[in-house]
């Protein structure tokens, strides 16, 4: 009895001390208690599938001073306090005693999903605690996701922390965003089942090539480089989810890509850049060449398409057997500086990535590209990483020594880190002697075309709704005509590629519309062609660019100063004070509501005046009989109703008008639908 005892107390000792092994940190503290196991009484032990219960608690001062174990219970100092679901996640990593976790945030009735904004990012329920698994560096996977989000692609965000699960201490972790279609994560649209018939089949997808052991079906396999095969698996449609028709068209999309590629086809109208993003490939490659990820191209690698949008490469994910490091343990070293991992023999991936490699414009690109980057000052330059080492080194100092102390993977940092950094000088160096610009991609000569309007919030008008209503005009801004063959909107969020052999004439103006029927029947002309996801009422990022992915134009608006807020819904749009001048600046642009914009795209086929007048207007016909017509303000609000015109006089008083700028909208008898502008004096 006496020893039974002692063994009770050893153990109760043994959980007081890890449980206190963390007091306090300068990292949020993160606090996982798991509902009790009905048959044990006990808290329940987190499985691999499915989630179980628990409530999470995240203790994270507002300013940024430490964090204390004791502020558990006072809400001032937590970030998040609340239920989840919580399940094991990865493959390999859960051989090991720290796990990895995956979380969903729950409202209190422990079913519906929560959306919040965690650490400061965006707000979502779908989460990662990544356990640093394998690397005893403890920066890899954080430092890899910064260099991506660096080159301005989406790179899953993330914050360090310490956790504690039911009372034991488990260590460093970085609680992360985890990769799934939302407008902050993967910005595509999210498709249903019913979306099976262009233009809605063509996005958005996420696909991605990497182990079966989550149990996921594989939807089809390619050959690799290395005479192997990689396996490519639905991740959004899910598996379950994905119909016939979806299958076969992002299928076909990679069938595409491979032959392309194979047949050396660079062609802008049927070759691989009609098909895949440029850009995007090229940036996947690199960040995961940079650091010798031996899983690229075959596991946890990832593509996605938007709606009427190109094939992209990424996000990337999983980059702990990187920069010199495997599974030493299990007998593997992969990780050279001296080794393409597309063409090493080993996780090679899709042969279409040797293929691309191997195109003489497509390694010019990525030759280019890479220059860029490593250049002084930029993200992949060794000085500005090896500087960003130092500074996630120091945030994880004091957390290394507990993390050394509960499990004894790390050894002697400072090695880790010194090795970690001469490696990546080395890798640089080889990469260079590997990689030149041929004549091939320099001195690109670009259209000036010129981003010129832009109604991203129109006001609602009548049957129309504000979303309807949106487009942007496009202007070349030169005297010769310019073949649009190949450019695209290449930036997440806004895509549209423009019809082969298609072309805008010099100094003419083209019109893109959220919805080509509205656009026709309110402004009374048809647009050139119509884009499927509409303008953000916040914030989008505008790239206009050739077929290779070099920047014709670019603008990003916001909805606040010194953006003109006048564009915001309230019945003006962004119009362009000088084609000439930068568009990126707030500066150059104004909010327009004279029409002059409406008028440059209607045909023009009636015409009223006097302009300006006193108490009668004259409408002049020249395309139908007007039947009847309505008059608006300027921000939409109706200020006469659709009245009956009358064709004898042509004649529409408004001598009840108090002075100002009006919308004279005109309704024919075939349909059509003009606006025109007339100012009451």
């Amino acid at each position: 009895m006496k020893q039974l005892y002692v063994l009770i107390v050893i153990i109760f000792l043994s959980a007081t001390i890890k449980a206190q092994v963390l007091t306090d940190s300068n990292l949020p503290i993160i606090i996982i208690t798991t509902d009790n196991d009905p048959s044990t009484g006990l808290p329940a032990v987190i499985p691999d599938d499915p989630k179980v219960l628990a409530t999470m608690k995240i203790i994270y001062r507002p300013d940024g001073t430490r964090n204390y174990l004791t502020d558990q219970s006072n809400s001032a100092y937590l970030n998040y306090n609340g239920r989840i679901g919580i399940e094991l996640r990865g493959s390999t990593s859960q051989s090991l005693p720290k796990k990895p976790y995956g979380l969903t945030t729950l409202k209190a009735d422990n079913i519906s999903n929560n959306n919040v904004g965690i650490l400061g990012m965006p707000k979502q329920n779908d989460w990662v605690l990544n356990s640093l698994d394998f690397d005893p560096s403890l920066v890899r996977d954080f430092l890899s996701y910064d260099l991506a989000r660096n080159l301005g692609d989406y790179s899953p965000r993330e914050m360090y922390c310490e956790v504690i699960v039911n009372g034991d201490y488990k260590g460093l972790y970085i609680f992360m965003e985890k990769l799934k279609v939302d407008e902050n994560r993967i910005n595509i649209v999210k498709m249903t089942t019913s979306d099976n018939t262009y233009p809605d089949l063509t996005g958005g997808y996420i696909t991605k090539c990497d182990k079966t052991t989550g149990g996921d079906p594989v939807a089809w396999s390619f050959d690799t480089s290395s005479g192997g095969t990689v396996d490519f698996i639905h991740d959004s449609p899910k598996p379950e989810d994905i119909t016939s028709q979806q299958n076969s068209y992002i299928y076909n999309q990679f069938v595409a890509l491979k032959n392309t590629a194979a047949a050396q086809n660079s062609s802008i109208i049927n070759g691989f850049p009609s098909i895949n993003d440029i850009p995007s490939f090229i940036d996947f490659m690199i960040v995961n060449e940079y650091a010798s990820n031996v899983d690229a191209y075959q596991y946890s690698t990832f593509f996605h398409k938007d709606r009427n949008g190109k094939l992209r490469a990424g996000p990337i994910w999983d980059f702990n057997l990187t920069y010199g490091n495997d599974l030493f343990l299990w007998g593997l070293d992969r990780s050279h500086t001296d080794v393409w991992q597309f063409d090493n023999g080993d996780n090679t991936g899709a042969a279409f990535w040797k293929d691309l490699f191997n195109n003489p414009i497509f390694k010019c690109y990525l030759a280019k590209r890479w220059i860029e980057l490593i250049a002084s000052d930029n993200p992949l330059n060794y000085s500005v990483v090896t500087t960003r080492i130092d500074q996630l080194v120091s945030l994880v100092s004091e957390a290394e020594i507990r993390e050394q102390s509960r499990w004894g993977t790390i050894g002697i940092f400072s090695v880790q880190i010194t090795t970690l950094k001469t490696w990546i000088q080395n890798r640089i160096n080889w990469i260079n002697s590997k990689l030149t610009i041929s004549q091939v991609c320099t001195n690109v000569s670009l259209p000036p075309l010129v981003i010129s309007k832009i109604n991203y919030h129109p006001a609602p008008s009548g049957t129309f709704v504000s979303d309807s209503l949106e487009f942007i005009e496009i202007t070349n801004n030169g005297n010769q005509t310019v073949n649009l063959t190949g450019i695209y909107f290449k930036e997440p969020g806004f895509t549209y590629q423009f019809p082969a052999n298609t072309s805008v004439s010099a100094n003419g103006k083209i019109i893109l519309a959220s919805n080509s029927g509205s656009f026709n029947a309110f402004y009374g002309s048809t647009p050139f062609g119509q884009f499927t996801r509409n303008l953000s009422n916040k914030s989008q990022k505008m790239v206009l660019a050739d077929a290779f992915g070099n920047i014709i134009d670019d603008v990003e608006y916001t909805d606040s100063s010194p953006w003109p807020v006048e564009a915001d819904g309230n019945g003006s749009y962004l119009e362009l004070v000088d084609l000439n001048a930068d568009n990126s600046l707030a500066s150059n642009w104004k909010a327009s509501n004279s029409l002059t914009g409406i008028e440059d795209i209607t045909l023009n086929s009636s015409s009223v005046y006097p302009v300006p007048a006193v108490s009668d207007v004259f409408v002049c016909c020249n395309y139908g009989t007007v039947l009847t017509y309505e008059i608006n303000d300027l921000p939409g609000r109706t200020i006469i109703s659709t009245t009956n015109f009358n064709s004898t006089t042509n004649i529409i008083n408004i001598d009840n008008l108090t002075p100002n700028i009006y919308l004279l909208k005109l309704h024919f008898d075939n349909g059509r639908i003009e606006v025109k502008k007339i100012i009451k004096n």
